[in-house]
């Protein structure tokens, strides 16, 4: 297995909307296994494939270490679609591994239903709720190119400039390889 760098805030394809995936093969199926070594090298609890410069629909989530998840198991799903949104939502803190020391309150709706294919090619539906569907949320918006700066309101994005100048610039602490200012950048 191997780390990806993570792609960090100012990397185009981070801003993209990314491909489906045509054909689960051993080539997806070691991206998988990779993805969520990565992941779980720089204590993430979710990780998109263009987190890792792919332009591919698919995510991997382990939230089992997270008190109250341990039943949660790790999952990865290939070309999800959101199909269904509950009209409550909760305001929680997000972090990003492509937004190294950046943290948001952001509002999201309570639960959700997602449909998406399983490494083993089936079609899968699940209902996801509190702090498993924030998260199968949060890396949904890395495939339709969103993230935590776009979901917050303009006075919060006129206060986070300054942090986001110096993630764009890989002028902060980050404990996990990232990508170079000339790998995807554009």
């Amino acid at each position: 297995m191997a780390l990806f760098p993570i792609t960090i805030y100012g990397d185009k394809i981070l801003k993209q909307k990314v491909k489906p995936i045509d054909k689960i093969d051993d080539e997806i199926i070691e991206i998988i296994q990779n993805m969520f070594e990565t992941m779980r090298n720089a204590n993430g609890v979710g990780l998109a494939g263009n987190q890792v410069g792919l332009d591919k629909q698919i995510f991997v989530i382990d939230i089992s270490p997270v008190e109250g998840c341990e039943h949660i198991k790790p999952i990865a799903m290939i070309n999800p679609k959101i199909v269904k949104k509950s009209d409550d939502t909760i305001i929680m803190e997000e972090g990003c591994l492509s937004l190294p020391t950046l943290r948001a309150e952001i509002e999201r709706p309570e639960n959700i239903i997602i449909k998406y294919l399983s490494p083993a090619e089936q079609e899968e539906e699940i209902e996801a709720d509190d702090f498993f569907a924030r998260v199968i949320q949060h890396e949904y918006d890395h495939l339709i190119g969103k993230m935590i700066p776009d979901r917050v309101d303009e006075k919060e994005r006129q206060k986070m400039t300054e942090l986001l100048k110096l993630i764009n610039n890989r002028a902060v602490e980050c404990d996990y390889p990232i990508t170079s200012k000339t790998d995807f950048f554009a």
